[in-house]
């Protein structure tokens, strides 16, 4: 079973904010498959499915992001799956601009506090993960106000081609692997040019 878990805060009062992209993501990949995202195991919302002729749980925690690892630890013991081979977690980043993605293979948690988490209950950094840009935060804001606020309209627009672009990499990573989901997803999308 290849776990790909999108990290997320439950509750509608988090819905659409930046912290919330690994749901996004999940979402679009449910819908692409036809997989319904409603069961509940190990503190997540899961289902199972076919991704390009992989069976795959598809989940997003409920532990709130800072306790996301628990969560997957659960997960990867009840499904005997390994981290560094049927693991992909999907998460914001603050240091990659809106509609950017970025493929690893492993890494430290660079302050994000979802990833510290997992890093911790798994006794590991290396999993595999992709990491969707959201904006660098402006000067004077607190992280943690902006990691749970909205995007702009104009943002929006960007995630969500942010969004199937990660659904891409996802397949990438399932039928060829990490490093050939790197070397395709990892280089910088040029914004769109003003019409």
């Amino acid at each position: 079973m290849f776990i790909i878990a999108g990290l997320g805060n439950p509750t509608l009062q988090y819905e659409g904010t930046r912290h919330n992209v690994g749901f996004n993501v999940i979402d679009v990949l449910a819908d692409k498959y036809n997989i319904s995202v409603d069961g509940r195991k190990n503190r997540a919302y899961v289902g199972n499915g076919t991704i390009c002729g992989r069976r795959v749980l598809l989940a997003k925690p409920q532990t709130y992001m800072n306790l996301s690892g628990e969560s997957i630890r659960g997960l990867l013991d009840y499904f005997k799956a390994q981290p560094e081979d049927e693991l992909l977690v999907i998460y914001d980043d603050v240091s990659l601009d809106a509609g950017q993605i970025r493929v690893r293979k492993k890494g430290s948690a660079g302050g994000h506090n979802g990833i510290k988490n997992i890093i911790s209950n798994l006794g590991t950094e290396v999993f595999p993960r992709i990491k969707v840009g959201v904006g660098e935060k402006p000067k004077d804001y607190d992280m943690a106000d902006y990691v749970l606020g909205h995007f702009s309209k104009a943002e929006k627009e960007l995630m969500e081609e942010s969004y199937k672009r990660a659904v891409c990499a996802v397949e990438t990573i399932l039928e060829e692997g990490v490093e050939p989901a790197m070397n395709l997803y990892n280089r910088k999308v040029k914004p769109k040019e003003e019409a």
